[in-house]
């Protein structure tokens, strides 16, 4: 698989820009979306919304993914 980011358009509210991620990244977060039920551009406006000013989207993103995984790997040692 390619490390190289990539850019993808979504729709935040109405409003289009732009998302560089990892493929990986990419992948994890349309199956969290896809889990929660959720289209991308919904579960990306969630996190937009809740991020504030100090963190872009992409790291916002990253980091929802992130902490969704460390929770199921939690939720497995129990």
């Amino acid at each position: 698989m390619s490390l190289r980011p990539v850019k993808h358009s979504l729709t935040l509210r109405g409003h289009r820009t732009s998302v560089t991620l990892e493929p990986e990244f990419w992948d994890a977060f349309r199956a969290i979306a896809a889990e929660s039920g959720l289209p991308i551009n919904t579960l990306a406006a969630r996190i937009d919304e809740a991020r504030g000013t100090e963190m872009g989207l992409a790291s916002a993103m990253r980091l929802h993914v992130l902490r969704h995984y460390r929770r199921a790997a939690e939720k497995g040692r129990d």
